[in-house]
């Protein structure tokens, strides 16, 4: 089965709607916790490796993968920027240049790359430049940072055979490729959002859809909770 019918694609008016929310003013009032800076390195235990991904909000990112068998963390954060240690305030404005991201760490006894990297491209629009649904502004462009040379062919090949089998009917990947440089952990307040707050309006509207969107398409790499 080619990767193009295997597909369940996820667009912006699937998931979205009408809906007039965006991850940025649910948390206009949210309390500010101060960011740790995370330099990029190795995974502390030596059978785990890391993915970082930006799909638009992360807490939908997070939500997703939290849910995946072979993850057994993700973290929130911000990659790609120029400012150091921003808060997300100065992110949400688009002008420190970072993306809303997801450190995921995984086993790669029990889910490869390529894995993560289908799931990625499943579960979030990658046609739409710096936008996802009603979240507008470069924070949230979808983009795979990669820490290797591998994992920068991997995703290379992988955003050039969906393009090729013109997977979305026309319209043309434009998910960003680049390294990864440094990765900021967000506050603390954002760290397993979705979990934490489930009916929370944006939670409700947009992250419930996606994972149940991703439990459907990928019955088989959903965790036994």
């Amino acid at each position: 089965m080619t990767i193009k019918h295997r597909i369940v694609w996820l667009t912006a008016a699937t998931l979205f709607g009408t809906v007039g929310l965006s991850c940025a003013q649910e948390t206009s009032t949210a309390p500010q916790a101060p960011a740790v800076v995370s330099e990029q390195s190795e995974s502390s235990s030596a059978k785990l490796a890391t993915a970082t991904f930006g799909g638009g909000c992360f807490w939908c990112v997070e939500a997703v993968f939290e849910n995946m068998k072979g993850v057994t963390s993700v973290i929130s954060g911000y990659a790609g920027g120029r400012t150091s240690n921003p808060s997300y305030e100065q992110v949400c404005t688009g002008r420190s240049g970072h993306a809303e991201v997801c450190q995921i760490h995984y086993d790669p006894q029990q889910v490869t790359f390529e894995e993560l990297l289908e799931v990625f491209w499943k579960t979030h629009d990658p046609t739409t430049l710096n936008r996802q649904g009603p979240d507008t502004g470069t924070q949230y462009r979808s983009v795979v940072y990669y820490e290797n040379e591998q994992q920068q062919e991997l995703a290379e090949k992988y955003k050039k055979k969906l393009n090729d089998l013109d997977a979305f009917n026309g319209r043309r990947v434009v998910t960003e490729v680049s390294k990864l440089i440094t990765f900021y952990p967000a506050e603390e307040y954002h760290q397993d959002y979705f979990f934490k707050n489930p009916n929370q309006g944006y939670c409700a509207a947009i992250v419930r859809p996606k994972v149940e969107k991703f439990k459907q398409a990928f019955a088989d790499k959903v965790k036994d909770h």
